[in-house]
């Protein structure tokens, strides 16, 4: 949405996830929806879950980014339904991701992709790597540990 000659989107493609900092909160589909009312920006947000605590981060800096390009007023909406899922993580973010050294989600059953050496030759360490939605494996081939961002 171009806003007075300023791409809201592009904007906040330079807001990163404080957990994940490789990713932009549009890489991670956070944003849902960005809407113009008068003078004023209302921007639609969704956590990647219900307590996460980057959320009160994500606010502040998408407000405090839109009032540095000249929008004084902004509303944050914040919205549970629909629930976030990892479906809407960018194909950019994924790739992102990898080469991050985080094995991005996958659905299904399949063994998980080491991001170093691509090998799937991997085992499950914990259920939780360094937060809440990740998981710590170790590549069986490489012999690197690595988080893999679990699907939700």
């Amino acid at each position: 949405m171009v806003v007075q000659g300023v791409d809201i989107e592009k904007e906040l493609r330079s807001i990163t996830d404080p957990e994940i900092p490789v990713l932009s909160i549009m890489d991670m589909g956070i944003v849902r929806k960005i809407e113009q009312f008068g003078d004023q920006l209302e921007i639609t947000i969704t956590p990647t879950y219900t307590a996460c605590p980057a959320m009160d981060v994500i606010a502040s800096s998408i407000r405090l980014k839109l009032i540095e390009l000249g929008f004084p007023k902004v509303t944050i909406k914040q919205v549970l339904v629909p629930a976030w899922t990892t479906d809407w993580i960018t194909a950019e973010g994924r790739k992102k991701l990898q080469e991050y050294g985080i094995a991005p989600p996958v659905k299904s059953e399949a063994p998980i992709q080491c991001p170093q050496c691509k090998s799937y030759h991997t085992e499950q360490i914990s259920l939780f790597g360094s937060t809440a939605c990740k998981a710590l494996y170790k590549c069986l081939d490489c012999h690197e540990p690595f988080d893999y961002f679990k699907c939700h």
